[in-house]
């Protein structure tokens, strides 16, 4: 792992192995850090923080876009060692990569344009004399907590824009699989980043999350993960007032009405929920919504698209469907999968397991008050539920304590508008999946998914302080004659 610029063991030498969830083969180990490691990383950031303030903008740019330049370069070793211990396909696993590289290069070009503003004092009556502007400061030292399913494309979207706005980050990168985030890291360093600019900690997210959120030498914490997780750092991060960025669990519904494109919204929803992240996804289409007068129609369509996806090794060039992150997440899902049968729903396709890998599952019939509708599932699984009318949809939709996004398919774009507004998330996509993230635009959600947004133009607000500098007196052309 990486502390203050070097390349360290735990302090107690423990050590934790990081296994293919496909295999369950060993790749590599490492360190299991203590508090110990976790206080030396936080006392190096503090003079991190320092360096990277005094940083200039042109050149926290240009090593920002030398790191883009050396994932360009290595970009298929990543690739390659992310397939592997993660499970997602490979052809997966090159798109996070490229996707990861324009974020950085992203920010490397929003580095340049960290604006103030010009206050006019003058529509104020009696300030007409003097002069103010704001300016926007790092905060001073990020933590980031990745989670296990786009650590790199995650990671870029906070360490990236952290370390644009001249802030220090401390990392604290998913127990199964943090190889190629400490290759990143390498990469970094290599890029001339300031010493303790960035750290990189590997070991149990609790012991070190917990650390790094209720530490007052940390000036925010962004965290992607499940809701109960962000509960707990929110209530750790409250003892000093630091800000928290939150983006948690989503249960993200698709209204698929009578009107709409159904072979499209067939191959939204399996590259949506089935075929893209093994299922698990945070802004995956999650509850299926369809009208009833073509519910039997898509579910047919749905059933046999379904039919044709690959299960199998992750590193194969025409797998669709990998294993998920471990055989308990699996077993998770094939449990889910099972109550919803028990209950009443039709297993069209799917629902069996082998070891870590669920087969992509489509479910009709779904009664509204399974576990597996009514919450986050992390796996491929389409439940389908039909509709009489958007009211209806409508409330099924918001029916839940998160926003994340929601997807409407529909040709009249009255409609799909309408529909819009009324859906309670933090976006919707209209005639395509909810599954959809480009980090020009803001994504985050609403409710119990959290708050703040992440994206090119709105992270780098996220990670900055405001400040106003008011000259007292500093005009005469507003003099009163």
């Amino acid at each position: 792992m990486l502390i203050d610029s070097q390349w360290v063991e735990a302090s107690d030498g423990k050590q934790s192995e990081v296994r293919n969830p496909g295999t369950g083969e060993v790749i590599d180990s490492v360190p299991l850090a203590t508090l110990e490691d976790a206080e030396m990383a936080l006392a190096a950031a503090q003079r991190g923080k320092v360096a990277m303030r005094k940083c200039p903008a042109h050149k926290r740019s240009a090593i920002l876009s030398r790191i883009a330049k050396a994932m360009e370069v290595n970009h298929e070793a990543l690739s390659t060692l992310l397939a592997q211990e993660n499970g997602k396909p490979i052809r997966q696993t090159r798109e996070e990569i490229t996707a990861s590289i324009r974020i950085f290069q992203g920010f490397a070009e929003e580095a340049k344009r960290i604006l103030g503003r010009t206050v006019p004092m003058d529509a104020v009556p009696g300030q007409e004399k003097h002069f103010a502007v704001t300016i926007r400061q790092p905060m001073g030292v990020v933590a980031a907590i990745v989670p296990f399913n786009y650590p790199i494309e995650l990671y870029a979207h906070k360490a990236a824009p952290a370390l644009a706005a001249g802030n220090a980050v401390i990392t604290k990168p998913p127990s199964n699989c943090p190889l190629t985030l400490l290759k990143l890291a390498e990469l970094m360093e290599e890029a001339g980043l300031p010493p303790a600019a960035h750290q990189v900690i590997t070991g149990p997210g609790a012991l070190i999350g917990d650390f790094l959120a209720r530490s007052p030498g940390i000036q925010m914490v962004t965290v992607t993960g499940s809701t109960p997780v962000g509960i707990k750092i929110s209530e750790l991060a409250a003892q000093h007032l630091k800000k928290v960025h939150l983006e948690l669990g989503g249960n993200d519904a698709t209204i698929i009405c009578a009107d709409a494109d159904l072979e499209k919204a067939a191959e939204a929803v399996v590259l949506g929920r089935l075929a893209r992240g093994n299922g698990q996804i945070c802004c995956a289409v999650k509850r299926i919504l369809v009208e009833s007068t073509v519910y039997d129609q898509f579910a047919d369509l749905l059933t046999e698209k379904t039919k044709a996806l690959k299960v199998g090794d992750q590193m194969e060039e025409d797998t669709d469907v990998g294993p998920l992150t471990s055989e308990d997440a699996a077993k998770q899902v094939e449990a889910l999968i099972e109550d919803a049968v028990k209950a009443g729903a039709t297993l069209r396709v799917g629902g069996g397991r082998k070891v870590a890998f669920i087969e992509p599952t489509v479910l009709t019939d779904v009664p509204l008050d399974v576990e597996l509708f009514c919450e986050e599932t992390f796996g491929p699984v389409a439940p389908l539920v039909a509709f009489e009318t958007i009211d209806e949809a409508i409330g099924v939709a918001n029916d839940t304590p998160y926003g994340l996004q929601a997807a409407v398919f529909t040709k009249d774009i009255s409609r799909a508008f309408d529909i819009a507004y009324r859906l309670e998330a933090g976006g919707v996509i209209i005639n395509w999946s909810s599954a959809l993230r480009v980090e020009s635009l803001p994504f985050g959600g609403i409710k119990m998914t959290g708050h703040g947004r992440e994206g090119l133009h709105d992270t780098i607000d996220e990670m900055t302080e405001q400040k106003v500098i008011f000259i007292h007196d500093a005009l005469s052309v507003f003099a009163q004659e």
